[in-house]
């Protein structure tokens, strides 16, 4: 059994290096049609016209996922089924819409079929193919060479390779577009409200902090013992400590707690400013929540806790934890 477990593991991880090398391959075969193909897509984008992703099997399954990724980038798009589009679903169409069509054989004959109708809704086609001489590649206005040397799977079948190289040229596309209109995080954040994703960045550390009145905050001259019941009746994992202008001088965390457990029998009776960090790390509720974030967990220790204060006087004005910040709803 352990002998076909390495096999297993070998076979993965063959199968992920070709994808990989297929990648790398289509990446430097990028020429001169990938940028006529991003500016033709950014100017399509700003003159109000749309993007239509065609596909069908596999090669639909991309399309589909790559129409998603351009609507992430506020470019009006949509998916088209290459066999519901006979069918009527060609209504979808308006003159100077742009058309992406993917096809790893370059000759799917549902798409060869709706060709001459596309081409007469005026309609620029980019044609992501795995074989540049085909029909669809005959007919399409650029091409991107999405061929590989050989399929990842041990038979050499399964649309492996040709799908990682599909997707990544599209995904390259979509990287190369927003770069051209000027894309923001900001605009991101307009269309994804919901997620994680756009709550970090539309959402501030005053939208989520906990306020004052529902921290553990205390004076120096408190003790410990004084902190640990204060951080049992407000459970956040810290203490903030203030001078009698509430400005912040420092913090007791869980953590601090624990650490002096270890090393001294008695420190309960310790008064806070032999316990405190001084002078901690703290945030402004301006801030995004994305760069709060960053500034707990980019650092060689990281921290789960972090004073909210006023930037010109450091007084203290709550508290922010990362479990606020990952919180999957908005407060």
């Amino acid at each position: 059994m352990g002998e076909a477990k390495d096999t297993y593991i070998s076979l993965g991880q063959a199968t992920m290096s070709v994808e990989a090398k297929s990648i790398t391959a289509a990446a430097q075969k990028l020429g001169s049609e990938f940028a006529q193909a991003v500016e033709l897509i950014a100017e399509m984008s700003n003159s109000g016209k749309k993007l239509i992703f065609c596909g069908i099997g596999k090669s639909g399954h991309i399309a589909r996922k790559l129409s998603t990724t351009f609507m992430s980038a506020g470019i009006s798009c949509i998916f088209l089924h290459a066999s519901e589009a006979i069918h009527g679903d060609l209504g979808i169409y308006k003159p100077g819409d742009v058309t992406i069509l993917l096809s790893k054989s370059g000759s799917s004959e549902e798409i060869v079929r709706i060709l001459p109708i596309i081409k007469g809704f005026q309609s620029k086609v980019i044609a992501i193919l795995g074989r540049v001489e085909s029909p669809i590649g005959e007919s399409a206005d650029i091409i991107l060479d999405a061929s590989v040397e050989k399929e990842a799977d041990s038979l050499n079948l399964l649309p492996t390779a040709s799908a990682s190289v599909a997707l990544a040229l599209g995904d390259a596309l979509a990287s190369a577009v927003i770069q051209a209109k000027g894309f923001t995080s900001q605009e991101f954040a307009r269309y994804h409200p919901g997620g994680q994703l756009g709550r970090n960045l539309l959402l501030t550390v005053g939208d989520v902090m906990h306020k004052q009145d529902k921290i553990a905050c205390l004076s120096a001259t408190h003790t410990l013992k004084d902190a640990v019941l204060e951080m049992t009746q407000f459970s956040l994992g810290a203490a903030c400590i203030v001078d009698a202008d509430n400005v912040l001088i420092g913090i007791v965390t869980d953590g601090d707690i624990r650490r002096l457990l270890s090393k001294k029998e008695v420190v309960l009776d310790l008064p806070l400013s032999e316990c405190m960090t001084q002078n901690p790390l703290s945030v402004h509720p301006e801030i995004a929540l994305r760069e709060a974030l960053r500034i707990m967990e980019d650092r060689p220790s990281q921290i789960s806790v972090m004073p909210v204060t006023e930037k010109a006087s450091n007084k203290l004005l709550g508290l922010i934890r990362v479990h606020d910040v990952h919180q999957t709803n908005f407060s």
